[in-house]
């Protein structure tokens, strides 16, 4: 990741990567391909902001002069998504499509091309080597003109002239021969949807499996370790906000555990069901079939995709319509939802003393309240991982829509795939600090539980039922409702009705945190080795 770091310092050395800004040719990414006039969506004022607005000795390399806190404040919480989602990753990535697919159009018959071992060496070295002085030189090709050829103002143009340039060096270095004559077989007949949208897919799929997925998985680990030591802890619950029918901690935390791991199941499948697409500029592979009409065009797409570890979508406009990126930002979402969840309770478990935190040495809890340690792990949870939920929304929404065949709305929109994903890390990490930091409170649990003994009241209407006593419902409701009762007023209750005696001993016997049905035993039933 060393290549990456270096990227993300804004070094002066790459000072012409940056002088037209991060953001490249969303405008122009496609009318390269047609002759038509260019213009870049880069411009001069991202690298140097004026005199004005800037503060006296801050480097623009300085995370606090990042816009965002995602490579400001939170950068070291978001650093392991930068080899996915940054720049210089996508430029890795199109590299990697532009080799493989020249590599395989060498495999055929018929067009007049072939790849010697060497020279699959070299093509191969371009993405598996690619470092800082490579996205500088891509940069550089872009937006300024390197090597001999004019800035494309096309950020995949740049592409295909960063392999020249290196296949004319390895040329030179003797590595290979005749460097020149691959030239015409890069790029050929794609378009620049063609490699985006399977590079895209190389680089999410890994995001979401050695990133996200991991950070998931030590949330429910933890909190089904949390199940197991607390799993017969007897704990007052609350339907409505109000005291309700006891449960123990331990099987509230399994509910959890299991939806963690029901709706990483749903991002697993939805991560393997990334599809690409190599179809042409309108996707009948015209200029394929038009210069080798006998070659099978659509299995050959079907092989390069599949052997990316994508699945193929033969059926597709310009554009790979995305679908499969909504189903998977969705399948995201609904992990964040249930950990907005966990969040939520958390807080509410540490507000009514039922999580003990462990305060930090040194840590302020508040500017002007000297007691106070906050649940602020759970809070800035929930504010990243609404954050999160809101960019995957609209990403999911908006990338599955373009115009006819195409158009680039969505290029601008996909590069900030990057930012929800890190949101998301965001929120993961948050949520497993607070729970590092917690500590079930076993003692308010017991005292609050023995405080509210009226929440046996549907204990002893549902036993009186089952003795065929009418109005059990109404009796223990005159008794409960709105009212502070003891156990003294339920035995007095007892002691008024006309029941057998191993009833009424039954009855008495009955105690708030003794009334938790299965809810220890409901742990026992979780198959915590199960695979989500």
């Amino acid at each position: 990741m060393d290549w990456v770091d270096t990227l993300l310092r804004w070094p002066r050395a790459h000072s012409d990567m940056t002088e037209t800004g991060p953001d490249s040719s969303d405008e122009t990414a496609d009318r390269g391909d047609t002759g038509e006039a260019t213009h870049s969506d880069t411009d001069s004022a991202g690298a140097n902001p004026p005199s004005s607005a800037g503060i006296a000795g801050l480097a623009r390399s300085d995370p606090l002069a990042a816009v965002s806190p995602l490579d400001g404040r939170y950068a070291r919480r978001t650093v392991s998504l930068s080899p996915y989602t940054s720049e210089a990753a996508l430029m890795r990535a199109r590299v990697r499509v532009e080799v493989e697919y020249l590599i395989s159009l060498a495999r055929l018959d018929t067009p007049a091309i072939s790849v010697t071992p060497a020279e699959t060496d070299v093509l191969e070295s371009l993405y598996r080597d690619f470092d800082a002085d490579d996205a500088a030189l891509v940069k550089r090709l872009e937006t300024k003109g390197a090597a001999g050829y004019e800035a494309t103002r096309h950020d995949v143009k740049a592409i295909e002239y960063f392999i020249r340039v290196r296949l004319n060096e390895a040329e030179t270095a003797n590595s290979i021969d005749d460097a020149a004559r691959l030239f015409p077989w890069i790029h050929f007949g794609l378009t620049s949807e063609d490699i985006n949208n399977i590079s895209q897919r190389l680089l999410v799929k890994p995001a979401v499996s050695e990133v996200l997925v991991p950070a998931i998985r030590e949330i429910r680990d933890t909190v089904a370790s949390l199940a197991r030591e607390y799993r017969d802890l007897p704990m007052l619950a609350r339907t409505h906000g109000q005291p309700a029918t006891p449960t123990t901690f331990g099987k509230e935390m399994a509910v959890y555990a299991t939806r963690i791991g029901r709706a990483l199941g749903r991002v697993d499948r939805a991560s393997e069901g990334l599809a690409g697409k190599l179809a042409g500029a309108s996707g009948t592979y015209a200029a394929h079939a038009a210069a080798y009409p006998a070659v099978d065009w659509q299995q050959f797409a079907a092989e390069f995709v599949g052997d990316l570890g994508l699945e193929h979508v033969r059926l597709v406009t310009q554009v790979n319509p995305c679908d499969d990126l909504a189903a998977l930002f969705d399948a995201v979402r609904g992990v964040n939802s249930v950990l907005l969840d966990l969040d939520r309770d958390a807080w509410l478990y540490v507000s009514d003393r039922y999580f003990g935190q462990q305060s930090i040495a040194g840590e302020t809890g508040s500017s002007t309240m000297p007691h106070k340690v906050n649940p602020i792990d759970f809070e800035n949870s929930e504010g990243n991982l609404s954050k999160a939920n809101s960019d995957l929304r609209f990403l999911g929404e908006y990338i599955t829509q373009s115009r006819l065949q195409r158009d680039l709305s969505d290029s601008t929109v996909k590069r900030n795939i990057g930012a929800g994903f890190a949101h998301c890390l965001i929120g993961y990490t948050k949520t497993a600090d607070g729970l590092d930091t917690v500590v079930p409170n076993e003692q308010v649990m017991r005292e609050e539980l023995e405080a509210t003994p009226e929440v046996i009241g549907e204990a002893v209407q549902t036993i009186l039922r089952r003795e065929g006593d009418t109005d059990a419902y109404e009796r223990v409701k005159d008794l409960t409702r709105g009212e502070r009762v003891s156990l003294e007023s339920f035995r007095d209750l007892f002691d008024e009705l006309d029941i057998d005696e191993t009833v009424r001993k039954e009855l008495s016997e009955l105690t708030p945190a003794g009334y938790t049905g299965f809810g220890d035993d409901l742990v026992d039933t979780v198959d915590w080795h199960r695979p989500d």
